[in-house]
């Protein structure tokens, strides 16, 4: 089985046997990263970028109040910290939530694949999808309900997972209350209580770090839930589901 990195940038365009040779490449030495440190922290300058291969991450600011909020979700396959390649500094702070294994990839082996033609545009599709989920995410928090965000980040991670061989109807969900929380913007006390009502109506189960959909289609019709953000399709979220 490909890589995570390789099968989810397959996802948006076909790769060549010489293209995975040189994203292989580039994953070397992969360290190992416990759960609750912070990979990048706002205002650092690292020099290289962070890919995830096992495990979650996420994206956070913390307000001058000291409340986080949690902007994105890094799960296996994703570079955390891209952006740096141009910008050199980091505008938030990303931290491991489970543990990781993590790769270090120095920024000139990226400016590297950066001049390749298929997998420049591999890896801008993947930044772009990045900027979708970013927009999804404001939009989330600012117009749904608390039940419909939780349900509607569910569903996303459901399909991502997908992508990369990690999820059926049920996947690893190795997140406290209070990150998913801090999350969709709400106390620990209502996400209890969302919690509750998505299991009251048997729309999921949440037991020992695994969460099972139980309704795909139900979820994402409760949510408002729309994948074309991901740019997967439908197919991506339910095999037997048809796509438009």
């Amino acid at each position: 089985m490909e890589n995570a990195l390789v099968r989810k940038l397959e996802g948006y365009i076909s790769l060549s046997p010489d293209d995975k040779r040189q994203l292989n490449a580039i994953i070397r030495n992969p360290r190992h990263v416990p759960a609750h440190t912070d990979l990048a922290t706002e205002g650092d300058k690292p020099t290289s970028v962070h890919l995830v291969m096992e495990g979650f991450a996420c994206r956070y600011k913390f307000t001058a109040e000291g409340n986080r909020q949690i902007m994105a979700y890094l799960l296996p396959g994703d570079f955390c910290d891209m952006h740096v390649v141009v910008l050199k500094q980091m505008d938030h702070s990303i931290a491991t939530i489970s543990p990781c294994t993590v790769v270090d990839i120095p920024r000139d082996h990226i400016l590297a694949l950066l001049q390749k033609p298929t997998l420049s545009l591999a890896l801008w599709c993947a930044a772009l999808v990045d900027a979708a989920v970013l927009r999804e995410w404001l939009v989330n928090v600012g117009q749904r309900r608390a039940g419909q965000r939780l349900a509607h980040v569910l569903c996303e991670l459901l399909l991502r997972l997908r992508i990369v061989g990690l999820a059926d109807n049920s996947y690893d969900l190795p997140l406290s209350q209070k990150d998913l929380a801090d999350t969709i913007g709400v106390s620990n006390v209502h996400l209890n209580r969302v919690l509750q009502d998505l299991r009251r109506e048997d729309l999921i189960t949440w037991k020992a770090e695994h969460l099972v959909i139980k309704d795909i289609d139900r979820l994402m019709e409760y949510s408002g839930f729309n994948p074309n953000y991901l740019h997967i399709g439908r197919q991506g979220a339910n095999p037997d589901a048809r796509t438009d």
